[in-house]
């Protein structure tokens, strides 16, 4: 089978339905990666259908939970999960935060080649960026610890309606104990990940009263 039609399976399975130009996006965005990966060491993956189910369909899957029209994806690495989240809801403002300069590149590379007017790269840590206004989702992809990354992030949040959302394998018993305070867990949800058998979470968090 090809990435096209393992591409069509996956989002199938996910329950998502998007146009065939959009899937078209997809997989040259996946392209992408793996030509850039030669170089810049994006992702540990080198398969392409690793890279489809590992990073694409990973990112996908979490599309139900994720509200609102602006977003930031902290530590974006290769773009992930905010460039697919991008291409799957052109509607949503999407900021792609990443420190690394030479990812930051990559990123700026992937959003003019794949003409990605809702996204916005921003090359600064997550503790020092201070927008205008806040963030409806915060979403992070293995970033850090949860008490890290409300710590680092939780002030990009929209004040009493923003969320964070931490993407996370196995159930984080242990990082959930250790949540300061005053943020609290909203919701916690099983993720299924088409052609991938390992643990998915979403934490979402937000402000205590």
């Amino acid at each position: 089978m090809n990435l096209a039609a393992q591409l069509a399976d996956g989002l199938a399975a996910l329950g998502v339905m998007l146009p065939s130009e959009t899937q078209t996006r997809l997989l040259q965005y996946l392209a992408l990666i793996r030509k850039w990966n030669r170089v810049h060491n994006l992702t540990a993956m080198r398969e392409p259908e690793m890279i489809l189910i590992r990073h694409l369909f990973d990112s996908l899957a979490i599309l139900p939970h994720i509200s609102g029209l602006r977003l930031v994806d902290v530590g974006s690495g290769a773009g992930l999960p905010g460039i697919p989240l991008a291409l799957a809801h052109p509607e949503w403002n999407v900021v792609l935060l990443e420190s690394n300069q030479k990812k930051a590149v990559f990123l700026q590379q992937a959003r003019i080649e794949l003409k990605l007017k809702n996204v916005e790269i921003v090359t600064e840590r997550a503790e020092n960026f201070r927008p205008a206004s806040g963030f409806d989702t915060v979403i992070s992809r293995a970033f850090s610890s949860l008490a890290d990354f409300v710590k680092l992030a939780g002030h990009l949040a929209r004040e009493n309606e923003g969320r964070l959302a931490a993407m996370k394998g196995v159930y984080p018993h242990e990082e959930l104990a250790q949540l300061p305070p005053p943020f609290i867990v909203e919701n916690i949800f099983h993720i299924g990940v088409p052609g991938l058998e390992a643990e998915r979470h979403l934490i979402m968090i937000k402000h205590g009263v």
